[in-house]
């Protein structure tokens, strides 16, 4: 990784915290009890099946995860296998459309659905822990917090609960990860799980399931640090500059929409932010015996960025489907779905925006 490239990046975020307009609101009236609002990023309807942060609400944003990670990593296995071997081996992948045609011609129409068994596992394992520990984190740092601090740092707040979820994630995907580069990207080592994790581990024990974690955690802490703040900001605008009417008066399938345009929009910033370090990945997982930082100096600056057009479109779409499909569970299972967060009563006092 490059920290330099990153802290511009990261400096160039829009989405930074705290940043919000102080706008004057109106009280409540006096005799509506004013309830404490929860951080979420939807919106809220009658007749919940559970409590917010109850026991039942984070095992169904637990499997809403498992969904929507397994599912969707599962689809764009094609396309992850041809940026893959462009990482690996630019010399003879030279493009996407290149590198479906190679496999094609090599492989046929089934090689380009290796790997899908390990996606399929490991993805939804992390999708389990991304999402379940999310929640889980989130709550939990935001009582830490307060409601006040919770509102005006509620960007670090998503930093902080998407970093710590995904560091529990990454250890529940590195051997299914392992696997599957393998298979993608080794040619004549192993067509199937079944196969490769044995012959994985008598070569070289436990440790070639491990030895990515560090690398993935590289890769895809940034990856969903970026994925949930960005998610949760973009919504919070889109619903305060670009959606015509308020959030309250919107369907939930207009509600939905709105979802998949911030998952997009994360998606874009994710795949930039998270790359050379997925380009890592794929390399040390396909060599043996080598570390992170002999294959970052064997790739070089360009090396690193190989393959980027492929994981923006593939990761762009992903994050938006998955948002899609985490958040039509929670629709389908009636879970509590807050609306985007609002200035405290108690803060507007303090600043003088209430009378």
């Amino acid at each position: 990784m490059y920290p330099t490239t990153l802290t511009q990046l990261s400096r160039a975020n829009p989405f930074s915290a705290p940043m919000f307009t102080l706008q004057r609101a109106d009280e409540p009236p006096s005799d509506t009890p004013v309830q404490k609002r929860k951080l979420a990023a939807a919106a809220v309807s009658e007749g919940d099946s559970c409590e917010f942060g109850s026991q039942k609400y984070l095992l169904l944003c637990g499997f809403g995860g498992i969904l929507s990670c397994g599912t969707t990593h599962t689809a764009v296995v094609p396309l992850d296998l041809v940026k893959c071997r462009m990482q690996v081996d630019p010399a003879k992948y030279k493009s996407i459309f290149n590198g479906f045609s190679v496999t094609i011609r090599e492989d046929g129409m089934r090689g380009l659905a290796k790997g899908w068994a390990p996606t399929f596992i490991g993805y939804s394992m992390q999708g389990l822990c991304k999402f379940g520990f999310y929640e889980v984190f989130k709550i939990m740092y935001g009582d830490l917090l307060g409601e006040e601090n919770s509102y005006m740092w509620r960007t670090s707040l998503y930093l902080a609960a998407s970093a710590s979820a995904e560091f529990f994630a990454d250890i529940a995907l590195a051997p299914m990860e392992a696997c599957k580069v393998r298979i993608q990207t080794q040619p004549g080592y192993a067509n199937t799980l079944r196969e490769c994790a044995p012959k994985m581990y008598g070569e070289e024990g436990l440790w070639a399931f491990y030895k990515g974690v560090v690398p993935l955690w590289m890769r895809q802490i940034p990856y969903t640090m970026m994925k949930f703040a960005c998610f949760e900001r973009t919504v919070e605008l889109l619903y305060k500059h670009v959606v015509p009417k308020p959030r309250n008066e919107c369907s939930k399938s207009e509600q939905l929409v709105v979802t998949f345009v911030a998952g997009y929009i994360a998606g874009v910033f994710c795949a930039i932010v998270s790359h050379p370090a997925d380009s890592v990945v794929s390399v040390l997982n396909k060599e043996k015996g080598s570390t992170a930082t002999q294959v970052l100096k064997k790739l070089g600056p360009k090396g690193v960025w190989k393959g980027l057009v492929a994981r923006i479109i593939m990761i762009g779409t992903l994050t938006a489907l998955q948002w899609f499909i985490y958040d039509s569970v929670k629709v389908y299972f009636r879970l509590p779905r807050p609306p985007p967060p609002e200035m405290p009563e108690s803060l507007k006092k303090k600043l003088g925006l209430t009378e």
